[in-house]
C-alpha cells in the first residue's frame, strides 16, 4: 500500500467516534472484528476493520469472494452486531441500543437496497415505496410518494405491480422505497447484480445523483469495476481487513488493483 492510501487508513483508525451528530461522519466503525462460529470452526470474517464513510460520499466496497464485503455492509448498517469493536451512525453508537431501538433507528435513519429488490408482489408501485413509513406507523402522504417516484422517474408507473416493471424499474422503486424516510445513508448490497450493463449504469446514475444532487451517503458492495468506478472512493478487502484504498479511480484501475488482490 503506498503512503498516501496508508495514510488515509491510519486517519480512519483515529477517528474519534464522540464527536458531536453535527460534525460526525456518516458512519465509522474502529477495529471492528466479526467471528461466526466458535472454536476450531470460528471463521473470521472482518479482522479489526477501521473506517469511517463522510457524509454526502460514495463509496464501493470491493474484493475477493469471502473477503467480508457483505458482512462490512450489514455490521456498518446495524443489520448485524460485531463481536468486538464500535460502530457508531452520526453521534450514535449502536452497541448500547436494544434490538427494538436498533430496529427504529434502522427504519428512521438507514436506507438499504437489495440486488433481489426485495419488493412486495402483491403491492402497487405506489404501496411499496410507502411501506417503511407504514412500518414506522405513518400514513404516507401521496405527494411525498409521487415525489420520491418522480426522482427515480416511476411516476408514471403508480398503480403497477413489481411483475409489469422491467427489473430496472423493480430496482428503481427498491430505491425510492429506500430513499422515502430521507435517510442518513444509503447501503447498497450489489444493487447492480441482477441487471443488464445499460439497465445497471442507468441505476448506478441514480445513485450518484442522489449524492451529489441531494446529498446522502451511499455505500455499495459490488463485484464489477465499472460500477465501482462510479464511486468517491475504493475500499479493497482481503481476508476481513482493509487491503487498500482507491480516490476516484477508473474502471481499469480498479480492475488491476483486483487482481492483485487474487494473487
Amino acid at each position: 500500500m503506498d503512503p498516501t492510501r496508508q495514510a488515509n487508513v491510519m486517519e480512519a483508525s483515529s477517528t474519534s467516534l464522540a464527536e458531536p451528530a453535527v460534525t460526525a461522519p456518516a458512519v465509522a466503525l474502529r477495529d471492528v472484528r466479526k467471528v461466526h462460529g466458535e472454536g476450531d470452526g470460528a471463521v473470521v470474517a472482518l479482522d479489526g476493520i477501521s473506517i469511517r464513510f463522510s457524509r454526502g460520499s460514495f463509496t464501493a466496497i470491493m474484493g475477493p469472494s469471502g473477503s467480508g464485503k457483505s458482512t462490512l455492509l450489514h455490521v456498518a448498517a446495524g443489520l448485524d452486531r460485531p463481536t468486538s469493536g464500535t460502530v457508531a451512525l452520526g453521534g450514535t453508537e449502536l452497541a448500547g441500543l436494544s434490538e427494538r431501538r436498533l430496529t427504529i433507528l434502522r427504519r428512521e435513519r438507514i436506507g438499504f437496497i437489495f440486488q433481489a429488490f426485495n419488493l412486495m408482489p402483491s403491492l402497487t408501485v405506489t404501496q411499496n415505496i410507502g411501506l417503511p413509513l407504514r412500518l414506522d406507523g405513518r400514513r404516507p402522504r401521496r405527494s411525498e410518494v409521487r415525489e420520491v417516484a418522480a426522482r427515480v422517474g416511476l411516476d408514471q408507473r403508480l398503480r403497477h405491480r413489481p411483475s409489469q416493471l422491467s427489473g430496472g424499474q423493480q430496482q428503481r422503486v427498491a430505491i425510492a422505497r429506500a430513499l422515502v424516510t430521507r435517510p442518513e445513508v444509503l447501503f447498497a448490497d450489489e444493487p447492480t447484480g441482477a441487471l443488464d450493463t445499460r439497465t445497471g449504469r442507468g441505476v448506478l446514475a441514480l445513485l450518484r445523483e442522489v449524492v451529489d444532487a441531494d446529498g446522502h451517503t451511499v455505500v455499495m458492495v459490488t463485484h464489477d469495476p465499472a460500477a465501482a468506478a462510479h464511486a468517491d472512493r475504493v475500499i479493497l478487502l482481503a481476508d476481513g481487513r482493509i487491503a487498500g484504498m482507491l480516490h476516484a479511480p477508473s474502471a481499469d484501475e480498479v480492475a488491476e488493483q483486483l487482481a492483485h488482490l487474487g494473487s
